[in-house]
């Protein structure tokens, strides 16, 4: 014959079921809905196919590839022109040995975490990218960019010339800058480095 559960012992199994599946639940992720962005207009997110060239590359990418390879030439020459942006004439030009640089490009990064990697108290290998100041390692939530250096670019400018001479140039307004790798034919310049 089979003994008859008593109410305490259907409620305690009935208490240990409810507590298994909790337990199961929490460990369990839902999968999350993917919902498309909507604007407050009612517009939805709309995504492009892009198409490679032959090479494999976007239209872009060879642009930043082919501007990249271009401006770390050795032996390369660029020519500057500052116009003016009320009358169109040109202000300043000169021959530029190698690029022109921006007054916020570096060989370090701006920021490091607090600490140096693996010994400060909020740095962990998760905080930033390892990078090696003064003989320690720091980390850094800048990326190297692909011309090797740090930071952004103008303020003012600076270049050497053909004859390794230096030049610096604040950016104000009024002014709009042109670099070319070939010379360009604008008519009078009021300043002209020589070569």
């Amino acid at each position: 014959m089979r003994k008859a559960f008593t109410l305490v012992e259907v409620l305690v199994v009935i208490a240990i079921l409810g507590i298994l599946t909790a337990l199961c639940m929490t460990g369990c992720e839902m999968p999350a809905t993917k919902a498309t962005p909507v604007a407050t207009t009612g517009v939805k997110k709309v995504t492009a196919k892009v198409n490679t060239q032959s090479n494999g590359l976007t239209v872009e990418q060879e642009n930043v590839k082919r501007r990249i390879e271009q401006e770390n030439t050795p032996g390369s020459t660029k020519h500057l022109y500052i116009v003016s942006a009320y009358s169109g004439e040109i202000i300043l030009y000169s021959p530029v040995k190698g690029k022109v640089t921006s007054s916020g490009k570096r060989l370090t990064p701006y920021e490091v975490a607090a600490g140096s990697f693996g010994y400060g108290q909020y740095s962990t290998a998760n905080d930033g990218i390892p990078v090696n100041i003064g003989g320690t390692n720091q980390l850094t939530s800048e990326v190297l960019q692909d011309d090797g250096t740090y930071g952004s670019s103008t303020e003012y400018l600076y270049w050497w010339d053909l004859n390794d001479v230096f030049h610096q140039q604040y950016v104000t307004g009024g002014m709009i800058v042109h670099i070319s790798d070939q010379p360009q034919e604008f008519g009078t310049v009021t300043l002209r480095m020589k070569n």
